[in-house]
């Protein structure tokens, strides 16, 4: 029964989904949110700690996404260079998600979709589009030279709980 309860609670879709650029963000910013997140008894969602051996990539990260109440960004100076991560976002956005964005090491203005021949034309739109929103959305800023990196996760956090705590109460007002 314990073992049941265990499977069922991990095919549940996550709190927040952290969307990075690994080689940017996943050794630090990415992970300690996503640790103070679960220790804070959240279900937040990051490929290396959430996907298993045998997961289908694309399936289990737009499932995820699909299914999460809120997703932090964090942009970062190779965020752009990353399919992957244009791909996240703009899944975020076509999917109305409320987006909190982290620009960790990179102002809004710096960041830019890089036709690179790889991408379609209607790909490089989607992701120009979801970028645009993103960068006027308003954010936390944070400078990894000078910054603290337990005050953004801290704030970051906070952000995301109270967030949490305003869509339900905008779910309940709906029943």
């Amino acid at each position: 029964m314990m073992l049941q309860r265990r499977i069922m609670s991990s095919r549940q879709s996550c709190d927040v989904f952290i969307n990075h650029r690994g080689i940017d963000t996943k050794r630090t910013v990415a992970t300690l949110l996503y640790d103070h997140l679960t220790m804070l008894n959240m279900r937040p969602f990051l490929d290396n700690k959430t996907m298993k051996p045998g997961d289908k990539l694309f399936d289990k990260i737009d499932s995820a996404i699909r299914g999460c109440k809120i997703g932090v960004a964090v942009f970062s100076p190779h965020y752009c260079e990353s399919y992957f991560c244009l791909h996240e976002l703009a899944l975020f956005m076509e999917s109305n998600k409320k987006v909190i964005p982290i620009f960790c090491d990179v102002k809004p203005s710096q960041l830019r979709v890089v036709d690179n021949g790889s991408c379609s034309q209607n790909e490089l739109q989607r992701f120009n589009r979801a970028l645009e929103e993103a960068k006027y959305t308003v954010g936390l800023s944070f400078d990894s030279l000078k910054g603290n990196w337990s005050e953004v996760v801290t704030s970051a956090s906070d952000i995301v709980i109270k967030s949490l705590i305003e869509l339900e109460n905008e779910r309940k007002v709906r029943q």
